[in-house]
């Protein structure tokens, strides 16, 4: 849902930057669940939360003060998948992308999507295989299908690109 970018504020709220387009979305839940780094998820209830500029501000039970905050920098903030709502007609959750294979227009296998970037402008498929790691646009006119229940995302963008 989004990953934490520093604390805000002198009372220990944290500053996340949502994946996708909605942040409310992520505003609106109750109960966070943030990386740990090692591996785990640790649960928080939300005791409140915004949108603020783009971004989401929000204070977590049990982390009351800027140092405690700055801990959970660079960490990702997920919700279980039952308590988000049903995506609309034409829209999908990015998180649905991972686990998909890419090919391209002409017939290429170029990986499966092992997660899905966001650096402001679209969404970015990181796509890896045995041999390379990839970045491609998640974004019209390089998607040219996609079919979750087939798996597979069909591309305009060549392996030597």
């Amino acid at each position: 849902m989004g990953r934490v970018i520093g604390p805000w504020g002198v009372r220990g709220w944290i500053k996340v930057a949502p994946y996708g387009d909605r942040p409310e979305g992520l505003a609106d839940q109750r109960a966070w669940w943030l990386e740990d780094g090692d591996g785990g998820w640790t649960r928080r209830d939300v005791g409140e939360a915004r949108v603020h500029s783009g971004t989401v501000i929000a204070s977590l039970a049990g982390i009351d003060t800027p140092e405690a905050a700055k801990l959970w920098k660079g960490r990702d903030i997920a919700v279980p998948r039952e308590s988000l709502p049903k995506a609309r007609r034409g829209e999908i959750y990015v998180g649905d992308l991972v686990g998909l294979t890419v090919v391209t227009t002409s017939g290429a296998t170029l990986g499966t999507v092992v997660a899905v970037e966001d650096y402001g402008g679209h969404p970015l498929m990181r796509v890896a295989d045995v041999a390379a790691e990839r970045l491609v646009p998640f974004v019209e006119p390089i998607v040219r299908s996609l079919d979750l229940e087939a798996r597979r995302v069909e591309v305009d963008w060549e392996p030597d690109y």
